[in-house]
Parts: C-alpha cells; structure tokens; sequence
C-alpha cells in the first residue's frame, strides 16, 4: 500500500540522504566526471520559483543541484548541442523530440554511431516525478545518476562520450564564447566552471523544468472544458474498476512510481505484463529482461516500470521494446491479459508467464469500449508542452 504524507522538504531530504541509493548516486556522478562544482545552494535556490500546473506537488530537487535560471537556461543549450557527443552528431534531443513529448517516434532509439538501443526512448514530460529515471533500472534515482548513462555508456553507445575523447569534447565548450558566459552566469563560483559534473548537473535541471499539466483531461478536471461522451465512458472504464487501468496509472501523473517533495515513503513498482513468455519458461529476450538483468532473481523476469500516459498519443510505439504501434494495439494487449507469440524465436504465450503481474488479467471489452478508452487517453495531450518555447532547441532561428 503506498503512503504519501505531506512534510517538510527538510525532513524529506534528511531521510533520504541517508539511503544507500542516493549515496551510490552520488559517489558514481563525481567518480566518473571530471571538474568540480562549489555552488552555494542559498543562493541558488533564492533564484528559482516553480510554476506549476493546479494540483501538482512541489517537486524534489537534490540538495547538491538547486534549480536556478541561469543554470536551467545552459542545460537547455546543452541538451540540444551535438557536440555533447564524441563524434559531434548526436544531442540528447536527438532522441526526445518535443513534440513527441521528449521521445522520437522510433521502435528502439539510435546511438550517434548507429548502434540500436534495445528499449524505446521515455518520454521526459514530467520526469521530475519519477522515482526511477529508466525502465527497469531501480538504483537510478536521479537524473544527474542517469545522464551518466548515454554520455558514457559503452554497452549500448549512445552519446560516445569516452576516455579517449572526452577533453576533445570538453574542450568544444571551454573554447565557445557564449557556453563561456554560460557557464560562468550558471555557476559563478566555480573558477573552472566548464567541467562534466556541470555539464550533468545543468541538463538535469533543464528537465526538471519539462511539466506538462495542461491537457484537456486537466482542463476537464478544472471545469474549463467538456469531454464528450466517449471521452467520459473511456474515463470512467479507465479509472474504473472493469479496465482497472489506474492501478498502475492513477497518480495526478497517470503512473504508479512518484516522487515529490513531500513524499514519506518512495516506492519503486515494476510489472511484468505478459508481453512475452519464451517457450512457456516466463523469459524474455535478452538483453530486454527487465530488472531480472541487474537481480538475476527469476520473479523480477519481464518487470518494467510502468510509464506516465501523459501525452500518450504522440509518444508510439509503445512498450520497452516499441513493440506495439498504436494505442489500439496495446487495448487489444492488455484486453487479452498479455501476448500469445505462435511463432518464430520469441514464441510463447505471455497471457500465461509465470511472472507476470496478477494485475494483468483478461478483461472483457468490446470495441466501442476499446474506441472509448482510446479516446480519453488522447485528452492526455498537452499541446501548451509540445510547442513550448522554453523547452525548445534554442538553434533553431525561430527559439531564441
């Protein structure tokens, strides 16, 4: 049963600083970074004032990154610069595209020297409130913890980042003017401020920033816009208990793992839904196991983090792997209570995985009621977020 009280942010952070999630996170970001960083978090954080959407929490900010302007207004340049990259061709926002809510409409994302990545890019729309940052990874906790991943990740290559480039990389910045500036108005007492504990900690912010509360479903609960009549039976099976979809999407952000700055207790929920079932054994294909991939504990096969479905709609395809490609495809998946694969390597019927989440069952739904619950999942698209121009590549002529 998940707890959620409301304290103070002091309290908060007092609890966990002392787990040992958080410690790890920290010792890895300044392990494999170079430069450090001294910023005084009273003056920083007199600088930052969130505004968020009606009924949105205060988010948690670790206490080592307070969110200042300067500092959101650089990670921003830096989550769209290819040259954060060892070769020079790929930016973060290669991969998560704003009007794909921060994803790129790929089965599997694509690294800057081709290479596949076995999952689907996350959307970032509210990142800020997940508990863990990846899909089956539960140590990642952080943001700062995770950009380490695609900057220096080898296994798969994403952004490149490695021993043997990472002062040319480095050096692009330390020489370009305006990322001089930039960097000096974002951290303005570290003497050598153009550094990768910097760097990690400036696009972190950025996407702290990225929260999305305005579709017309928030409209709806604010009483400033109607839905219309399939839009409320689909809300009403949503949250209902014949499709039960909101016991793993029935937070404020339509997901069951949430972290905010009042929150007590953190919970890290994974689920295997049944998605496959090789040879009748429970696996899935590797290296797409799961948490079973850090844990090697047979019951943890097959769980991912169950996603936000904000902006639902213009995220496909959809699942860890991108292996369904319409919001109707994956009604047809859960109202089937898993995948039957009859034939080729991956075959098996995942309707009947041993691991698979009691959570997951066959549900009896016609096709108006799948057309319905369609059609509310496609009010979870806030347009105000897409087209943000706060949020937007800044060299790109048209966003300053």
């Amino acid at each position: 049963m998940r707890v959620i009280l409301s304290i103070s942010p002091n309290y908060f952070l007092s609890v966990m600083n002392k787990s040992l999630v958080t410690i790890l996170a920290v010792l890895s970001l300044y392990a494999c970074n170079t430069g450090t960083s001294t910023e005084d978090p009273a003056l920083s954080t007199s600088r930052w004032s969130w505004h968020l959407p009606a009924s949105f929490p205060t988010p948690f900010v670790p206490a080592d990154n307070p969110m200042t302007a300067e500092k959101v207004e650089l990670g921003r340049h830096l989550f769209y610069d290819v040259r954060l990259s060892g070769n020079g061709l790929q930016a973060c926002g290669t991969c998560h595209l704003q009007e794909k809510a921060f994803t790129d409409g790929l089965t599997v994302a694509k690294g800057s020297t081709g290479e596949l990545h076995p999952r689907n890019s996350q959307h970032l729309a509210n990142v800020v409130y997940n508990t863990t940052i990846t899909w089956a990874n539960p140590a990642l906790t952080s943001l700062e913890r995770q950009m380490e991943v695609p900057m220096f990740g080898e296994n798969p290559i994403e952004l490149g980042i490695n021993d043997n480039n990472k002062a040319a990389v480095l050096q692009r910045f330390q020489q370009d003017n305006q990322y001089q500036l930039l960097f000096k108005q974002a951290f303005p007492q570290d003497p050598q401020a153009i550094n990768y504990a910097n760097i990690i900690k400036a696009i972190a912010s950025f996407q702290r920033t990225l929260i999305s509360g305005n579709s017309r479903y928030d409209q709806f609960n604010q009483n400033k816009v109607t839905l219309t009549e399939s839009e409320l039976r689909g809300k009403n099976l949503f949250f209902g208990e014949k499709a039960e979809c909101f016991h793993c999407h029935g937070s404020f952000n339509l997901n069951d793992q949430v972290r905010h700055a009042g929150t007590r207790i953190v919970e890290t929920p994974f689920h295997n839904t049944g998605l496959f079932n090789i040879g009748g054994t429970g696996d899935f294909p590797f290296p797409n196991r799961g948490v079973f991939e850090l844990s090697g504990q047979p019951q943890d096969m097959g769980k991912f983090r169950a996603s936000s479905l904000r902006n639902i709609a213009v995220t496909a395809p959809y699942m860890h792997d991108g292996s369904l490609p319409t919001l109707e495809a994956v009604l047809d998946f859960y109202a089937a209570g898993g995948r039957n694969i009859t034939e080729g390597i991956n075959a098996g019927d995942g309707r009947n995985n041993p691991f698979k989440s009691e959570l997951v069952t066959r549900i009896d739904l016609n096709e108006q009621e799948k057309a319905d619950i369609v059609a509310f999942l496609k009010t979870l698209t806030d347009d105000e977020f897409l087209h943000n121009p706060q949020f937007a590549n800044p060299f790109l002529p048209q966003n300053p």
